[in-house]
């Protein structure tokens, strides 16, 4: 991405940076299918927040599946309240870059969210994704629910049971989900030729039993 940061260890709170009491809040629609960015969760809809690394192709991974209804990057699991890019970038808002999945549970099931998260990108780096280095790209999901929480670790213990590396994956009860700034909300729809460090481990997620 354009800036990355060198730190890799997470800050507490006499170092994080104090930020802000006003929210940034997208300025516009979802590029891809037009809903609106807010905090607002849809009746019958249920929300996964996962860290990948670098959030521009996470989150165009996830705006393709049928059911999921919205998605939008941000910040998450960190101690500064309405970071900015740029602060994030520092290492010194223990925050990591997110992407909030709006999804559909008639249609698509949380464990087939979690396979994707964990296929899609390499769980094992710490604070790192590839060549993206910094406690902002650490590997994250954050839960809403005990249920949720149950089935992200048991899709962990599947998952490490076929890598040879100990899985340095962060799950958490979810914190506050700060919105990134707009120019980063679909930023692969808006800019197809940008930036992608997606990757994975090329070994596949075992079926829950």
């Amino acid at each position: 991405m354009i800036m990355s940061s060198t730190k890799s260890t997470l800050p507490d709170a006499s170092q994080a940076l104090i930020g802000r009491a006003t929210p940034i809040i997208p300025s516009e629609p979802h590029a891809v299918n037009g809903t609106v960015l807010e905090d607002t969760i849809p009746e019958g809809m249920e929300v996964l927040t996962v860290g990948m690394g670098c959030f521009w192709g996470a989150e165009r991974l996830f705006w393709k599946q049928p059911g999921v209804y919205s998605t939008a990057v941000g910040y998450s699991g960190g101690l500064t309240p309405n970071p900015t890019y740029k602060e994030v970038c520092t290492g010194l808002t223990g925050h990591t870059e997110v992407v909030r999945v709006i999804f559909d549970p008639q249609q698509i099931s949380f464990d087939a969210l979690l396979t994707l998260f964990w296929e899609h990108h390499d769980p094992t780096q710490g604070m790192r994704q590839g060549n993206d280095v910094g406690t902002q790209y650490r590997s994250a999901i954050f839960t809403q629910t005990p249920a949720q929480q149950i089935a992200a670790i048991d899709s962990q213990l599947r998952y490490q049971a076929v890598l040879d590396a100990p899985i340095t994956t962060e799950i958490a009860a979810a914190s506050t989900f700060y919105f990134a700034e707009t120019y980063h909300q679909q930023y692969l729809a808006k800019n197809p030729q940008g930036y992608c460090g997606l990757g994975g481990t090329g070994i596949c997620m075992p079926p829950a039993e």
